[in-house]
C-alpha cells in the first residue's frame, strides 16, 4: 500500500508580538504593535524601598513619523491595525495600543527553538522563514487504511513541543500537499489545527477569495475579480484555455491546477541562499550632507549586520550591492562583483562605499540597505571584523 502524503504547514501566531508578551506578560490581552526603533522601548523604574520593577510603554497617541506596523497583537487587529500599515494611521484607530520596538535577536532565537522541537517529532522540515515551516509527516504517520487520525496526534505533538520548547502558540494545516497546508493553517487561527482531506475542498477551500491561494498577488486578484472570478470555487470552474488566454500559459495553467488543490511540490529540507540582506526604512528622511553623521552610523551598522549574518551563516558574498530609496520613492541599486567572495567587513564596507559614491547624494534618504549574493561557503580566511568604520565620507 503506498503512503498517503501528509504535508504540514506550521505558522506561529502574532510572532513577534508573541515574543514580546513573554518578555512583557503585563501587556497580555492588550492591543500591542510591534515596529519602530529602540526609543519605543520600555522605561523601566525601580522602587528603591521595594525594589519593585515597574515598566511605562509607549503608545501611538500622538505618534509621529513614517514608521510602518510590522506585527500586532490579535486584540490590536480588532481595531483594525495590520503589518505595514502606517503607525500614524494606526494612531488614529487605536491611540492607546502599546508600541514597542522590533527586536530580531529575540526573535530569531525563538524561531531556532521551535524549528528544533518540530524536527524532534518531523525531521523533514522545510524552512520558510523565521515564523514558517512546512514539515512532511509522511512517515510519521505511517502507512495505515487511514492516516488522518494519526495526523491528528502527530500535529497536537508537535504543538505541544512547540509551546514547551518556546511558550508560544502556533497553527497547523495537515493536508496532501503544500499548497492546501498554507492556506489550511491560516483557516482556524489563532492556535488553530486544521486538517483538510481532497473531498473537503469545496467546502473549506473553494468559499476563499483568490488571493488566499500563495502566489496569487494583488494584480492577479483584481484580474480575476475584473473577469467576475471572485472565489477559489468560480477560479475552478473556469476553463483552463480561458485563464491562459487572460495570464498566460505557465501561469494560467498553474491557476486551474491551484484552484481544485493540486500541488506536487516536494518538501526541500536543504537550499543555499541566493543573497543575504540587510536594509532599514529611516523615521524621517535623511539628508547625506546634513545628517551624515546619523546615516554613516546607520550604514555602518548595516555592514556590521551582513557581515554577523554572512559568518553565522557560513557564507561569502562575491557580488556586494547597495539599495538606496529617495524621499520619492525612486529606487536605485548598485552593486560591484569581486574576484574571490567575502566576509570580511573591511571589503564589505569599501564595496558598499563604492557603490555608494557612485549614485545621487543630493538628495533625502527614506531606505538604505547592503546585499551580498553570489554566495559561497566561506572559507578558513574569509576575514576578520575591525572595529572602528566611518562611512559616507
Amino acid at each position: 500500500m503506498a503512503l498517503h502524503r501528509l504535508i504540514a504547514h506550521l505558522d506561529m501566531d502574532a510572532f513577534y508580538a508573541s515574543c514580546e508578551l513573554l518578555r512583557y506578560p503585563e501587556l497580555r490581552g492588550l492591543p500591542v504593535v510591534i515596529g519602530g526603533g529602540s526609543r519605543h522601548r520600555p522605561v523601566e523604574t525601580i522602587d528603591p524601598e521595594t525594589g519593585q520593577v515597574t515598566r511605562s510603554f509607549t503608545r501611538l497617541r500622538g505618534y509621529v513619523g513614517r514608521g510602518v506596523i510590522t506585527t500586532a497583537t490579535y486584540e490590536a487587529r480588532a481595531f483594525g491595525l495590520r503589518s505595514a500599515m502606517g503607525m500614524m494611521k494606526a494612531s488614529k484607530l487605536a491611540p492607546d495600543t502599546v508600541l514597542l520596538p522590533v527586536d530580531f535577536d529575540q526573535y530569531r532565537k525563538y524561531s531556532r527553538l521551535f524549528k528544533a522541537a518540530v524536527r524532534e517529532i518531523a525531521p523533514r522540515v522545510e524552512d520558510r522563514g523565521i515564523d514558517e515551516i512546512y514539515a512532511d509527516l509522511t512517515d510519521v504517520v505511517g502507512d495505515v487504511d487511514d492516516p488522518w487520525p494519526r495526523a491528528r496526534e502527530v500535529a497536537l505533538e508537535i504543538k505541544r513541543a512547540v509551546r514547551d520548547a518556546t511558550g508560544l502558540s502556533c497553527s497547523i494545516g495537515v493536508t496532501p500537499n503544500k499548497l492546501l497546508s498554507k492556506i489550511a493553517s491560516e483557516l482556524d487561527k489563532p492556535d488553530g489545527l486544521t486538517l483538510l482531506r481532497m473531498d473537503d475542498i469545496p467546502a473549506r477551500i473553494w468559499p476563499l477569495p483568490p488571493r488566499k491561494i500563495n502566489g496569487v498577488g494583488p494584480k492577479a486578484s483584481a484580474k480575476l475579480t475584473g473577469l467576475g472570478i471572485a472565489t477559489i470555487g468560480l477560479l475552478a470552474e473556469a476553463e483552463p484555455a480561458y485563464l491562459v488566454s487572460h495570464f498566460g500559459r505557465s501561469y494560467g495553467a498553474w491557476l486551474s491546477e491551484a484552484a481544485r488543490g493540486h500541488d506536487d511540490r516536494p518538501i526541500v529540507t536543504e537550499s543555499e541562499p541566493s543573497s543575504i540582506s540587510r536594509e532599514t526604512t529611516f523615521e524621517r528622511d535623511l539628508h547625506p550632507v546634513r545628517d551624515r553623521t546619523e546615516l554613516s552610523a546607520i550604514f555602518t551598522e548595516l555592514c556590521r549586520d551582513l557581515t554577523d549574518d554572512l559568518q553565522r551563516k557560513g557564507y561569502a558574498g562575491k557580488t556586494i550591492g547597495l539599495k538606496l530609496r529617495y524621499e520619492d520613492f525612486r529606487t536605485v541599486t548598485r552593486a560591484r562583483t569581486l574576484e574571490s567572495p567575502t566576509q570580511d567587513l573591511r571589503v564589505i564596507r569599501r564595496i558598499a562605499g563604492e557603490c555608494l559614491k557612485s549614485v545621487d547624494l543630493d538628495r533625502r534618504i527614506r531606505l538604505l540597505g547592503v546585499r551580498a549574493s553570489t554566495l559561497e561557503p566561506a572559507g578558513a580566511d574569509a576575514g576578520a571584523t575591525p572595529e572602528n568604520l566611518r562611512l559616507f565620507e
